[in-house]
């Protein structure tokens, strides 16, 4: 979706009220879909395995990837095998390996690396989530976490997290194109918990992201501490749902910023990390997928961790129990 058109979607205007019938098509299409899978009238796989799904109804980032994370963690912490699925970048498989957040005083900790480590949990990233878990499970993980897969019904789920934006909540509260709905708000009330990335209301559960560390864009074994740029300027650059959010976490750790936003899901090429000096650099997580083929010595990409509210863990591991008995394997 171009900047042009999300800007309609956080309050009511012409456009958007000229849009409308369609986000009430695109909304009935959305119940309809889900129905017929709930009826299985369309066809769903049913894993042998407890499937967590964790997403959103809006369009855009909310904080699922660092959660999914902390989630994978959470469980490897309590005797489970977790495997993540996503769709990853464009849809491209891909395979990888994502490990605990570093500790304080551990710098240059990757979140990737050799399968079978200590603290890590295996991930797949391809355009067909179904097949990707059946390899997770040959594998032997024996709970899946799918990343984004709220909407993605043709893998059955056990626990549904929702995450929200704490600060852009439902926009204009419409469908697409209207608005940045995925589904009708009124799916929140069927998920099994809702978390929200910053202020929660009635029924939420709050989380914050920590800025945790530095990275060199070109080399994650090279770390610093936040601490590293404040008070230097810097170009920041984001495409995701939110970018604000990032710029403002970046001066909140002393950094003059120099902001660039880009739409959400951009595709980046090397001229958009290009600026006519040598100042540096700082992308997203996310953003780092798509940059990291040509980046410079000065890009870097800032790390952080989910930080939920402590309920959050509690409830997780009380609905496996009482659904799948808890049984935590080593």
């Amino acid at each position: 979706m171009s900047q042009a058109l999300e800007r309609h979607w956080y309050r009511l205007t012409p456009v958007s009220l000229l849009l409308a019938p369609l986000s009430l098509l695109f909304c009935l299409l959305a119940v309809l879909r889900r129905q017929l899978y709930r009826q299985r009238l369309l066809p769903a796989v049913q894993l042998p395995v407890p499937v967590i799904v964790v997403g959103n109804i809006t369009v855009g980032g909310t904080g699922k990837t660092p959660l999914v994370i902390w989630l994978a963690e959470l469980l490897r912490a309590h005797g489970y095998r977790p495997g993540i699925v996503t769709r990853g970048y464009r849809g491209r498989s891909r395979h990888c390996r994502v490990r605990s957040a570093p500790t304080p005083g551990r710098r240059g900790r990757r979140r990737s690396g050799a399968a079978g480590a200590p603290g890590r949990c295996s991930g797949v990233a391809g355009p067909d989530r179904v097949t990707d878990a059946r390899r997770l499970l040959a594998q032997g993980c024996n709970v899946i976490i799918s990343d984004d897969g709220l909407q993605h019904y043709r893998l059955r789920r056990d626990i549904e997290i929702a995450v929200l934006d704490g600060s852009r909540r439902l926009g204009n509260g419409l469908c697409l194109p209207a608005g940045p709905l995925r589904e009708p708000a009124a799916r929140l009330g069927q998920v099994d918990l809702r978390v929200t990335n910053g202020a929660p209301q009635a029924g939420e559960l709050g989380m914050q992201l920590d800025p945790q560390r530095f990275c060199r864009l070109t080399d994650s074994a090279m770390c610093a501490g936040t601490e590293v740029f404040a008070g230097r300027p810097v170009h920041a650059v984001a495409g995701i749902g939110n970018p604000q959010r990032f710029f403002a976490t970046l001066r909140d750790l002393g950094l003059e910023v120099v902001p660039h936003a880009f739409p959400d899901h951009h595709g980046f090429g090397p001229q958009d990390l290009q600026f006519g000096d040598d100042m540096p650099v700082i992308v997203t997580e996310k953003d780092a997928v798509k940059c990291r083929r040509f980046g410079r010595p000065h890009h870097w990409v800032l790390a952080v961790a989910a930080r939920p509210d402590p309920r959050l863990a509690t409830e997780i591991l009380k609905l496996l129990k009482e659904r799948f008995g808890g049984q935590e394997t080593a």
